[in-house]
């Protein structure tokens, strides 16, 4: 038996109105720096004011949240007791207000030991609503959080079922004036988690149709996104498919492609979309000896034609790759400017760190510590996977 879940979400223009329907006494909203100074913050606090809340304001999250600073922005909560948290920004301002409100509700537990195993019981102090500012993370939409311990310099995938937000805000207007680095890297990463989904040992039909539906909406509409943020059916359509992806991912699984990216990022300090763009075209061609028709049916979804699934299966890399180019994700490691020299030294940590993820464990073909560098190694100057 398996369950299929969702947060309520409130979508469309001016999806931002719902939170006038909210009924508490107070807000805390989490944040950074740049989604206050765009004016979101205030518009949301607008809302807020309306349905009668007094509004606490956390904006200090990092880029990628450490526990030292989910720490530091939960003992804010806790002296403020607010009703509601609100998570407004990218995946970072989401992810982090998940933690912070765990730390809220359950003081007495550590995030490291956060698990689906584990029950928390949420949502005797407070819920918790997510409001994406960028079109990709759907952590909007997840039960899981990635937080980095920085001491052990790895991301914590936190997870629980009970992380689902009570409410998400998809409003395709917030969007509007995000650098096209963040679009592109955040973007892809909607596209990396939707394929994942759909090829990973826990897919499901309810999964299979929403992951399948991402992937049309992302070859369709991001380049015009990407390349016209004022173009409103383009941006809209993104944003929709940011959150169907993290339905998606979260009523199956990810995969390899994670699991490499969350070590990568860690280990050196790159956003979590590009992290795992890179590693996407190398994990399909991996992945492919088990899973070689699950990608073709993708290709076919996004309409490339193919006479065979191994015909299918290099088409759709070839997209994909054509795709990055024209974005400017980096096709390779080494394009990142990070030199072998240093890239080679840390390749046991990447290795151990990626083999200790557990989306590695569902990916279609499971990949061991030396396929893992493999992986790693051929992602460095872009050779096709032949193993």
């Amino acid at each position: 038996m398996w369950w299929f879940q969702s947060p309520k979400i409130a979508f469309g223009e001016d999806a931002l109105e719902a939170l006038k329907d909210l009924e508490g006494k107070k807000a805390f909203i989490v944040t950074d720096k740049t989604v206050r100074s765009r004016g979101h913050v205030d518009e949301v606090s607008k809302y807020l004011k309306e349905a009668g809340m007094e509004i606490e304001v956390f904006d200090g999250v990092e880029r990628e949240p450490s526990t030292e600073n989910v720490t530091e922005g939960a003992k804010l909560v806790k002296k403020f007791a607010p009703d509601w948290i609100i998570g407004l920004g990218g995946g970072s301002c989401m992810d982090a207000a998940k933690a912070m409100w765990v730390l809220y509700e359950r003081p007495d537990i550590k995030l490291e030991e956060v698990s689906p195993l584990v029950e928390l019981g949420l949502r005797k102090k407070a819920r918790l609503v997510c409001i994406p500012t960028t079109s990709g993370t759907g952590s909007e939409a997840s039960w899981a959080a990635v937080i980095t311990n920085k001491k052990e310099v790895f991301k914590m995938e936190v997870a629980s079922r009970e992380l689902y937000p009570d409410l998400a805000i998809v409003d395709p207007k917030l969007p509007v004036g995000v650098p096209k680095r963040v679009a592109a890297d955040t973007g892809f990463d909607a596209l990396v988690t939707a394929v994942e989904a759909y090829v990973n040992q826990w897919r499901n039909d309810f999964s299979d149709a929403l992951a399948i539906k991402v992937a049309q909406l992302f070859f369709k509409y991001f380049l015009r996104f990407y390349e016209d943020e004022n173009d409103q059916e383009a941006r809209e359509k993104i944003h929709n498919a940011a959150t169907m992806s993290g339905i998606a991912f979260s009523n199956a699984q990810v995969g390899v492609v994670h699991a490499m990216g969350h070590s990568f990022g860690a280990v050196f300090k790159i956003p979590h979309g590009r992290a795992t763009a890179v590693f996407l075209p190398y994990s399909i061609e991996f992945g492919a000896k088990e899973a070689g028709e699950r990608y073709a049916e993708i290709a076919e979804a996004i309409g490339i034609k193919a006479k065979s699934v191994e015909e299918a299966v290099k088409k759709l890399v070839d997209a994909i790759r054509n795709l990055m180019k024209k974005i400017g994700e980096p096709l390779t490691v080494k394009e990142m400017g990070i030199k072998w020299e240093d890239y080679s030294q840390k390749l046991d940590e990447l290795v151990a760190k990626a083999e200790m993820s557990t989306c590695n464990f569902v990916n279609p073909r499971v990949a061991s510590g030396e396929e893992l560098r493999k992986l790693f190694t051929y992602a460095f100057e872009g050779r096709t996977i032949d193993f």
